[in-house]
């Protein structure tokens, strides 16, 4: 086996890398990114987030969600629900409509805690 074609998994990876923290998360911060990261954990709920955070202004009306899924609309609004209540989207009723918008604060803690900034 070559050198050059070397590939490492990803536990390897992490195991070779610099920390993502320079000291572990308090008490505080982890009781405040599980909610988020539980949220973001389902791939549909992922989804929604960029798909919202990818419109114009990170704001999307319900009705443009929807149709981005081989899912039913009480699911996809479901979905919004979790994310909303765990701090992740905003909403806004306009007539009909719901309009959801992303918090970026609540993303900048996950990048925080991803990227080994302190938030």
């Amino acid at each position: 086996m070559s050198k050059s074609s070397l590939t490492l998994s990803p536990l390897q990876t992490a195991a070779c890398c610099s920390p993502l923290q320079r000291e572990p998360l308090s008490i505080e911060q982890a009781e405040q990114v599980a909610p988020l990261l539980k949220a973001m954990a389902d791939p549909v709920r992922l989804r929604l987030v960029s798909l919202v955070a990818s419109y114009a202004g990170g704001e999307a009306c319900v009705c443009e969600l929807t149709n981005a899924f081989d899912l039913s609309q009480p699911t996809i609004s479901h979905h919004l629900k979790v994310l909303h209540e765990t701090g992740l989207l905003d909403r806004s009723k306009r007539g009909v409509w719901v309009y959801y918008k992303v918090r970026t604060e609540a993303l900048d803690s996950l990048a925080a805690l991803i990227g080994g900034a302190s938030a």
